[in-house]
This record gives structure tokens, C-alpha cells and sequence, in this order.
């Protein structure tokens, strides 16, 4: 986003940019999880694995998940590939992700 200050001829960049996004609802609670299939996916942050992999076996153990699949994006940094968001989504019931720092 450019600046509308006077600067002398000099570009100034707002660092904060700007966000467009269309609002969407929130996806339904699931009122069961067994027999649901879950997808992981791990945003190759340094803890990430580890805890998104403990959190599903907790889950898988106490309520019965029917499968869980394990997921990883490219970076961090970057959104998820929109194939590997139409993958997660035609395959699974319920996503699970998370920061891990």
C-alpha cells in the first residue's frame, strides 16, 4: 500500500498492507468423532509434527477416529496449495492443524 504522505519524491510502503476477504461462515461442529476421518496437516514448523502428531493419536484413541491421514505444506511461510487443500477436503471429514512453535 503506497503512502499518501509527503515524502520528496521518495516511495513510502504501509508495512500493515491490505487484507480483502469475503467473510465466511464457520464449518459445523462434528457432534461425533468416531468413524470420522481426520487429516493433519503439519505446516513444517519445528514442533508442528510432534504436536499435531500427539493431538491425533489422543483423539484416534479416545473417540474411535476411523483414519487418519498426515498432510504437510510446502513452507510455513505460504498458503497451502490449492490441490493439496482439494485433497485434504475430497478425503477427510475433519482438519487438524496447527502452529507448534
Amino acid at each position: 500500500m503506497h503512502s499518501t504522505l509527503p515524502t520528496r519524491g521518495v516511495p513510502v510502503y504501509d508495512p500493515r498492507g491490505a487484507v480483502a476477504a469475503t467473510p465466511r461462515p464457520i464449518a459445523p461442529r462434528a457432534e461425533r468423532l468416531d468413524g470420522l476421518r481426520l487429516a493433519v496437516l503439519d505446516n513444517t514448523k519445528w514442533n508442528a509434527n510432534r504436536l499435531l502428531r500427539k493431538a491425533a493419536e489422543r483423539l484416534a484413541a479416545e473417540h474411535g477416529l476411523g483414519a487418519v491421514r498426515y498432510y504437510r505444506k510446502e513452507s510455513f511461510s505460504r498458503v497451502a496449495a490449492p490441490e493439496l487443500l482439494a485433497e485434504i477436503a475430497a478425503g477427510n471429514d475433519l482438519v487438524l492443524t496447527a502452529i507448534g512453535d
